[in-house]
Parts: C-alpha cells; sequence; structure tokens
C-alpha cells in the first residue's frame, strides 16, 4: 500500500513538481536568509577576534563592542594595580580619513597597539614584519586595505607603499588577514604612540585597555574585581559578545529585517505545500475511495498521505539546503569576503523542523478530508 501511495505521489508530474518547488524554495529561503543574518552578526563582533585579549576594559557606558569612548591614560595603571591582573596596555581605536596616492580620501579603523607588546596584534600576517611598527610612520594594513587604499596606483597597495593620515606619512611594512568589520572599515595597524599621532588631538584618547589575568585566575574572576575597584567596565570575550548581539537585537531593524523574510519563506511553504497538496488528494478521492471500499481503514489511508508529504518534503528540504550550501560556497570563495554568510548546523535543524511542521499541515488536510470520505464515491458517475 506504501508503493501505491508513491507510485500515486511520482505519477502526478505536475502537482509533485509544485509540492517540491513550493518545499525546496521554502528551505532555501529560510536557511539562506538566516546564513546572511549570522554572518552579519558574526561581522558585528570581529573586533574581538582582530583585537585578541581576555579582558576588554571601557568606559562604564560603553554597550557593545564597535563603540568606544575615551578614557584617562591614568585608567591603565588602575587596571595593572588590580590584584588578579597578570599585565594589562593601552589600545587606541578610532575611524579616520586616509588619503591615497590618487588625492582620495578613503574612511579607516585605525588601531594603535601597544609599543612594547604589540598585544591586539591581528590574528594573521601575509606580508611583511610586524616588529617594523615600531619605526615611525608604519603601518601594517589588512587586504581590503590594500583595494580601498590603492586609488591612483593602478594597482593594490603593497609593502613599501605610501599613504597619508590626517596629513602624515603612513609606510606600509605589513599586510594581514583580519575578519570583516561590520562598517566595512578596512583595518591599519601601527603603535598607540603613532596613532595619537595620526589622531586629532583630544583631551582623552585612550579607547581600550586589554588585560590578561594571572595565571590560574579566570577573566570572569578578574574581570569583576576590575570592575569593583576602578569603576570601568570589563568585559570577557564572551561577555563583550553576547552584549555586542543583544544590543544588535534591540537597537537595530537588521534581526526583524531578516526573521521577517525567514517567517514569509515559511509561510510561503504552507500556503504552497497546504494547498498543492490538498488539491492532489482531491484529485485522487476515487483512488481513495476505492482502497477505502476494499476495506482500507482510515489508519491507514492517513499513513499513506503521510508518508507522500514527507517524502516530497524530504527532498525539496534535501534539495534547498544543498543550493544555500552551494550559495554560500559561491559568496564566500568568489566575493573576497565582501558577503556576510555563515552557515550553522542549528539552521538545518530549524529548517528540517519547520519542513516537517509544513509536510503535518499539508498531510493533515489531506487526512481531514479523506476521513470523511465517503467510500461509495466510487460506485457514483
Amino acid at each position: 500500500m506504501y508503493h501505491l501511495a508513491l507510485k500515486m505521489l511520482f505519477g502526478d508530474r505536475a502537482k509533485y513538481a509544485m509540492l517540491l518547488g513550493g518545499l525546496t524554495f521554502s528551505a532555501l529561503l529560510m536557511t539562506q536568509q538566516n546564513g546572511v543574518f549570522q554572518g552579519l552578526l558574526s561581522w558585528t563582533t570581529s573586533n574581538l577576534r582582530n583585537m585578541r585579549a581576555s579582558i576588554w576594559v571601557v568606559e562604564r557606558t560603553v554597550e557593545q563592542v564597535n563603540e568606544t569612548k575615551a578614557m584617562r591614560d591614568t585608567d591603565v595603571n588602575r587596571v595593572r594595580s588590580v590584584t588578579g591582573v597578570d599585565y594589562a596596555v593601552p589600545l587606541f581605536q578610532s575611524v579616520l580619513k586616509a588619503r591615497t596616492a590618487g588625492g582620495a580620501d578613503k574612511p579607516i579603523l585605525l588601531v594603535g597597539l601597544h609599543g612594547a607588546t604589540l598585544k591586539g596584534r591581528p590574528p594573521q600576517m601575509l606580508e611583511g614584519d610586524l616588529e617594523q611598527l615600531r619605526l615611525p610612520n608604519r603601518v601594517v594594513i589588512d587586504e581590503l586595505a590594500t583595494k580601498r587604499l590603492s586609488s591612483g596606483l593602478g594597482r593594490p597597495l603593497r609593502v613599501g607603499d605610501n599613504f597619508e593620515i590626517n596629513d602624515r606619512e603612513a609606510r606600509v611594512v605589513g599586510i594581514c588577514r583580519t575578519e570583516r568589520q561590520f562598517f566595512g572599515y578596512p583595518y591599519v595597524f601601527t603603535t598607540y604612540d603613532q596613532a595619537l599621532q595620526y589622531a586629532p588631538r583630544q583631551r582623552k584618547m585612550l579607547s581600550i585597555i586589554l588585560a590578561e589575568p594571572k595565571p590560574g585566575l579566570s577573566a570572569e574572576h578578574v574581570g569583576r574585581m576590575i570592575e569593583r575597584e576602578t569603576g570601568l567596565k570589563a568585559f570577557t570575550v564572551p561577555e563583550f559578545s553576547a552584549a555586542t548581539l543583544d544590543f544588535i537585537w534591540k537597537n537595530t531593524g537588521i534581526p526583524a529585517s531578516f526573521m521577517t523574510t525567514i517567517i514569509l519563506g515559511f509561510v510561503v511553504g504552507i500556503a504552497i505545500a497546504g494547498q498543492t497538496f490538498y488539491s492532489f488528494v482531491l484529485e485522487n478521492l476515487r483512488h481513495l475511495g476505492a482502497l477505502k471500499a476494499m476495506g482500507a481503514g482510515n489508519g491507514l489511508l492517513a499513513r499513506m498521505l503521510l508518508l507522500q508529504a514527507f517524502t516530497v518534503g524530504l527532498l525539496g528540504y534535501g534539495i534547498g539546503i544543498g543550493l544555500t550550501a552551494a550559495f554560500g560556497w559561491i559568496a564566500t570563495s568568489f566575493g573576497g569576503g565582501a558577503f556576510p554568510f555563515v552557515f550553522k548546523p542549528a539552521a538545518m535543524i530549524l529548517t528540517g523542523g519547520a519542513v516537517i511542521v509544513i509536510c503535518l499541515f499539508s498531510a493533515l488536510l489531506g487526512i481531514r478530508r479523506v476521513a470523511t470520505l465517503d467510500a461509495a464515491i466510487v460506485f457514483r458517475g
């Protein structure tokens, strides 16, 4: 009987193609939009991975990692004096204008590292020597900066080239690889003292203090001690990441926009699959009535309809996931890192659950109609 149910499903090619297409589109839309959304969220916390430290100490009103509020230089020594802190170093971070060889002004994210330790250094160097940052007017740029700051050269910026930051020379001594920043600014690394020379002078210039706990102590415990003794805000990496994501959810329209599209994919799946499967059942009522007249009970017929619904649902889900994976591979491999996409297993599980709900809803519409079916319909004209 189950074999007969599958023959009925595959035999109606038009309805089968419509069901498969609707479920495929629904699975693709839900997973693809989730992947882009997760990619954007990963960009919001990229600073934590591009400038690595166990504890991030910031001004007490800072809410997320992309926000900086200046502190006093003396706050570094206050943090260093806290019991449990192994060491603490200053970090400068600000968006400035860089002038290319062609005279164009481009925004950059200037990061000033502690000159002695270079704490907060980029995660991966591709060319050049990071140690040369200690020389005057030296910078390390990321791959995005080689393209953005190449105006007037006719080629990507490379080691040995110059550009200007606030009318001061910046000579490239290295190229690094970083994760894309949420606002799309290229990273330019230099030393803290040199960054203060590039940036317009203000009364307070310190952006962030990077700290590490002493061996045997947890970052969370030391962070709470820093807060108690200095009045500043101390985040561990998981805490800062969670605070940033919470800020994005509460203060931007990004989550609502993507959630609307994902929900729309679910609704489209229900509408197309439900209507098409119900139409498929109506067209096969005479066959189902014949089976009922021959002794097939409502339970058996219901299982046949469930098998049909879940068969096409599984195929549509698999094709949709495959298309999403192909989209992600193309976007990340050939997009040069300019397209956000993160495909997590949780997205596949949630989409699978949504497809199951769609299939159940579609099958229940048919089951309800078959349950009230009069077997004598097969004998009527």
